[in-house]
């Protein structure tokens, strides 16, 4: 494949660039599990080292020039003593490594590391409510027609996918391994209606045209987010 080779790609040129200061490199997300649609997701990298100073930093920089030359995001770098310290304030991204990870170079650093979870529920709570924020926001800007809608749902929905998952380990729930299952069950849970935002996944499978996501179906998982969020502070308050 050719994700595979500008993976491997990569790897060697990280490993020529940093030598022993690399430690790990990760690919996680969508890409590491079985959720990957080449129209909408994206190869996310996580580089751990062992020092990240402006001179290592600088030696990294051609390396990373080229690879968001192809239109890949930009990898994300921690240093080893960050990894562990982060573990608490980072809850939902460092689980969602630990749960959708592939070791690309040296040691599998998240095989063992413990994720403290007492701010976990804290930071899904803030994190729901700011991207429901951001969805209002985007709209007032974005404009009301179905074409620019139907992109905001599309940009939005696997964060509030994400979300969603994350919802439910806060709830003491064992959530299931696809984003559809999760919306479903996350909603029977809160009592919000699911199906808008399975239609945007639906068209971001390919499975549904896009002209499927008209103003009717925003409004619909406008109220389903904003729902979710209501219900998940109310609950978790209680």
């Amino acid at each position: 494949m050719n994700r595979e080779k500008e993976l491997a790609g990569l790897v060697d040129e990280f490993q020529l660039a940093a030598g022993n200061n690399l430690k790990s490199l990760v690919l996680y997300g969508s890409a590491a599990g079985g959720e990957f649609h080449e129209a909408h997701s994206d190869l996310n990298i996580l580089g751990i080292f062992e020092r990240l100073d402006a001179a290592a930093l600088k030696r990294l920089h051609p390396v990373v020039q080229v690879w968001t030359g192809k239109g890949n995001p930009a990898p994300l770098l921690l240093t080893i003593s960050e990894l562990h310290s982060a573990a608490d304030v980072y809850a939902i991204e460092f689980l969602d490594i630990i749960a959708r990870r592939r070791t690309l170079s040296g040691e599998d650093l998240f095989a063992s590391l413990e994720v403290p979870m007492g701010l976990h529920r804290l930071q899904v709570e803030r994190e729901l409510r700011l991207n429901v924020l951001r969805l209002r926001q985007s709209a007032l800007v974005g404009g009301a027609g179905s074409a620019e809608l139907g992109k905001l749902m599309l940009d939005s929905v696997a964060a509030f996918c994400v979300l969603f998952r994350h919802a439910l380990i806060a709830l003491g729930e064992k959530p299931p391994d696809s984003r559809r299952e999760s919306c479903r069950r996350l909603a029977a849970l809160l009592g919000f209606d699911s199906a808008p935002l399975e239609v945007v996944l639906d068209v971001r499978e390919s499975k549904q045209p896009a002209n499927s996501l008209t103003a009717d179906t925003f409004a619909g998982y406008l109220a389903a987010v904003s729902g979710a969020a209501d219900e998940f502070d109310r609950r978790t308050a209680a």
